[in-house]
């Protein structure tokens, strides 16, 4: 254990040496503003393991490297990229002045920029104007460093980022599976659970989630040992769509520690080529009309170029609500995607047993045009469940934890297809259920139901 710490710091200081001497003068990307901020942030956290019994000289020239670093930070941070990025950037000014003592002026710029970036990005409900769960942990991540350097000085946060602060940590615990991590929704990752409990278990205040996050767009229904996410927004406005998904109506069901029906993830920096992809519909466990995606990504040319990939149209009106009836919670919900294309509305209707034993829904697509168009309805499963046919047309699928939950549908023809999971930064094979069907003059009906069944 103490060979591998040495072994450790010696790397590292020798991978920050390296750094210095290469992109010691301002070069770019890497002294580009969110770069810089990401660098900055690893290094406050973690940089003690390092300076520790390091060598004066090394030492020296690391925290002159630092402050140079938190100068330009200082004048190009509100020049990063609109959305996370740009709240990184201004949270880790103001850590910097505090981690390094050395600039009063500084650390009241980067408050001040914060406070700004925090009353744009974080949603009334506490959720990220991105509608990304990752995205939120992130922002939720950097709050804390700050305030906890603020505390640390004994200076009190702002009442802007307390207040932030007291709405993100109950939105972070809505999106949270039974394993810990976070729901495959609008582009976001699972994340690190650890991080994400370690992060929750500083919150004094203890907010329990919301079962209606109105204006993120989500919906919760939990019961039993079950829990279901369903995504009821809209597209993110403007530079806040650049890693959007065109998932309305999508949802995610869980049964403890264990994920059944899931979204496949984004590619991240690790998968870029899969981007595209996982952006689309497809890609979602939700309603596809004639193999297009409800939402369209900015096509490749000038206009990405100086835009970046943003997601373009999507729904225009959405609309959900929730009711308690004596089957168990219901969400009803609608989205207008694809009207402008093909005159077709798509109804969701989901409701949770009491007990978490079943799981039912209904699907309804309207056409006010004669024009057939054919459907997918898509339930993408977790790689780690194990899908087998039964006689008579269902499907058994199998949990991790021992659970047995049988899948039947009707209104199309039922078929197991492949697929592909991203959830934490490796490409996973895995498969999906899938409802075939078309709509013509009448509107088209499909039912589906997950049960719990005896191991």
């Amino acid at each position: 254990m103490v060979a591998a710490l040495v072994h450790g710091r010696r790397l590292d200081t020798n991978l920050i040496g390296q750094w210095i001497k290469r992109y010691g003068a301002y070069s770019e990307p890497a002294w580009s503003a969110h770069v810089m901020a990401q660098r900055l942030a690893a290094i406050f956290c973690h940089g003690r393991l390092v300076v520790q019994n390091s060598e004066m000289t090394w030492r020296s020239r690391l925290f002159v490297s630092l402050r140079e670093q938190c100068k330009v930070l200082e004048r190009i941070s509100a020049e990063a990229p609109d959305g996370l990025p740009r709240l990184e950037s201004a949270a880790v000014l103001a850590l910097s002045a505090l981690c390094l003592d050395d600039s009063p002026k500084r650390r009241q710029t980067g408050l001040a920029r914060l406070e700004q970036e925090v009353e744009r990005q974080i949603l009334p409900d506490g959720g990220h104007v991105s509608r990304s769960p990752e995205s939120l942990l992130q922002a939720y991540r950097h709050l804390v460093m700050v305030m906890e350097g603020l505390n640390m000085v004994g200076e009190e946060p702002p009442h802007v980022l307390r207040n932030a602060h007291d709405r993100m940590a109950p939105m972070l615990r809505f999106f949270r599976h039974g394993d810990g991590s976070l729901a495959l929704l609008n582009g976001g990752g699972e994340g690190d659970a650890k991080m994400i409990a370690g992060l929750l278990a500083r919150d004094e205040v203890r907010g329990q989630p919301f079962h209606h996050a109105r204006h993120s767009g989500y919906q919760r229904l939990s019961a039993g040992r079950s829990l279901c996410l369903i995504d009821c927004g809209k597209t993110p406005p403007g530079a806040f769509s650049l890693e959007a998904h065109a998932g309305c109506g999508a949802f995610e069901l869980s049964s403890g520690n264990d994920r059944i029906v899931v979204n496949c993830g984004s590619g991240g920096q690790a998968n870029q080529a899969w981007d595209l992809a996982l952006r689309a519909t497809a890609a979602h466990s939700t309603v596809t009309v004639a193999d297009t995606s409800s939402a369209q990504i900015l096509p490749a040319g000038l206009a990405r170029d100086l835009l970046g990939p943003r997601l373009l149209d999507g729904p225009m009106e959405v609309f959900s609500r929730r009711s308690e009836t004596a089957q168990g919670w219901t969400v009803d919900m609608s989205h207008d995607a694809y009207d402008a294309l093909f005159a077709i509305r798509h109804e969701r209707q989901v409701t949770l047993s009491p007990q978490g034993l079943m799981l039912t829904g209904r699907d309804r697509l309207i056409c006010e045009q004669s024009r057939g168009r054919n459907f997918a309805v898509r339930f993408h499963i977790h790689p780690d469940v194990r899908v087998s046919r039964l006689d008579g047309g269902a499907i058994l699928l199998k949990l991790p934890g021992g659970e047995g939950w049988r899948f039947r549908a009707g209104g199309g023809q039922l078929e197991v297809e492949e697929s592909v999971y991203l959830g934490a930064n490796i490409v996973r094979r895995t498969e999906q259920l899938v409802i075939n069907g078309s709509i013509k003059d009448s509107p088209a009906e499909i039912a589906w139901v997950f049960e719990q069944v005896a191991s």
